[in-house]
């Protein structure tokens, strides 16, 4: 995605609001998701979420989404979003996550996705960081399992399964 920093979305500080960067980067990350699996898809995680540089207002915005790991149902997407004047084209890192997002049905029920393969170095790296990752994330969520409340029924199948391979 591309497109020029919008000066609705300025925070207090005067720059471009973080929020409106996290809506950006499932925005394009959602582009990924389903034009992967051919379907419908949700959310499940985003992870380490790190700002580098601010944006601002008017600047030239690039959001580049690659798929990096597929489980049974979830997609890892590596998001990485670089910003420049538009008159330097100088891009600069401002932001990086990996977003999951899971398939669904035509009911709200997981799916199967295609098995992404990485063909490149690159590729095969940015899969080795992701399920390193995946490692990582599992022993956050063993921390952190004290402190939530069980997720209920009516909560939607693919937010249960938050646990994605």
């Amino acid at each position: 995605m591309r497109f020029l920093a919008p000066p609705t979305d300025l925070n207090v500080g005067g720059k471009i609001h973080g929020g409106a960067v996290m809506k950006w980067i499932d925005e394009a990350a959602y582009i990924c998701a389903a034009g992967w699996s051919g379907r419908y898809c949700v959310t499940v995680y985003v992870g380490g979420i790190r700002f580098y540089q601010p944006i601002h207002a008017g600047d030239l915005v690039e959001i580049h989404a690659q798929l990096a790991y597929t489980g049974t149902t979830s997609m890892h997407i590596a998001v990485d979003v670089r910003a420049s004047n538009p008159q330097k084209l100088r891009f600069t890192q401002t932001t990086h996550c990996i977003i999951i997002f899971v398939a669904l049905d035509e009911n709200g029920r997981p799916v199967p996705v295609p098995k992404w393969h990485p063909r490149t170095e690159q590729e095969k790296a940015l899969e080795k960081y992701v399920v390193r990752l995946m490692e990582l994330r599992k022993a956050i969520e063993a921390e952190m399992k004290p402190h939530l409340g069980e997720p209920s029924e009516d909560q939607p199948a693919a937010g249960r399964e938050a646990g994605v391979q």
